[in-house]
């Protein structure tokens, strides 16, 4: 049942980046804060999921006769794409032509839901090679080489498609010391590293040329009234934003 009154609505897609985003200081969750009282944040991650599976249950999520479209999707799959095949066959690995065409067609659907509904991609962050290999062990293997190959055909895709795109490759290791400060186990963001994230998805917000805007200032605050804060000024206390600084 929606609850009222109706806002735009940001759908998170993707693999356990997506599904851990409101632990940890998480992405998802500073988004939620920051599009308080402008936008409801809908999560729908599954971890240890890959684009394959990912594009099996697209139209089941966002199904085309739904009576509310999304007005913003923001996707990630690639990760556990990105993945080295195992003897066993159960690696989540898809070899990289076969991701591109996943994600090609995941982007397309998306398209067709309605005229206002936007995307954007991220691409498949770098690793810290040795602390994923303590955490999950040698079975599963996973390089920045690798990542890089997954991350810079997104890039391509989304060039190619006109999808907006964050790379979260190169984004991430632009901090120092980002091996680190950004994993809490070498693949799943830390605080650090959801702070970047969200750095970076706003950057994409902003400057996108899309109407009506969908960037945090640019939203209307549901039911925004005027609080006396003198007998002469008003303050809207409910766009008191004080406290996120740090948000551009």
């Amino acid at each position: 049942m929606m609850v009222g009154p109706q806002r735009p609505q940001f759908v998170l897609f993707g693999s356990s980046i997506v599904q851990f985003s409101h632990s940890n200081g998480g992405w998802g969750a500073h988004l939620s804060d920051i599009y308080s009282r402008k936008a409801d944040i809908v999560l729908r991650g599954y971890s240890g999921w890959n684009s394959r599976r990912g594009l099996k249950v697209v139209e089941q999520v966002f199904p085309k006769d739904a009576v509310v479209q999304p007005d913003l999707v923001i996707v990630y799959f690639g990760g556990n794409d990105s993945m080295a095949p195992h003897p066993s066959g159960l690696s989540p690995h898809v070899p990289l032509v076969e991701y591109i065409e996943n994600m090609r067609k995941i982007a397309l659907h998306l398209k067709s839901l309605s005229d206002k509904t936007r995307i954007i991609f991220l691409t498949c962050p770098p690793v810290n090679e040795e602390q994923f290999c303590l955490s999950f062990g040698n079975e599963l293997v996973r390089s920045n080489e690798n990542c890089q190959r997954y991350s810079n055909a997104c890039l391509d895709l989304c060039t190619d498609i006109g999808v907006k795109v964050v790379d979260l490759c190169s984004a991430i290791k632009r901090r120092d010391e980002w091996e680190k400060l950004c994993f809490i186990d070498g693949v799943h963001f830390s605080a650090e590293g959801s702070f970047i994230v969200v750095e970076e998805i706003l950057k994409v917000l902003k400057e996108a040329e899309w109407e009506p805007s969908l960037y945090w200032k640019s939203l209307p605050t549901e039911f925004a009234d005027p609080v006396a804060d003198d007998r002469i000024h008003t303050i809207n206390v409910d766009e008191y934003t004080l406290y996120r600084e740090h948000w551009h």
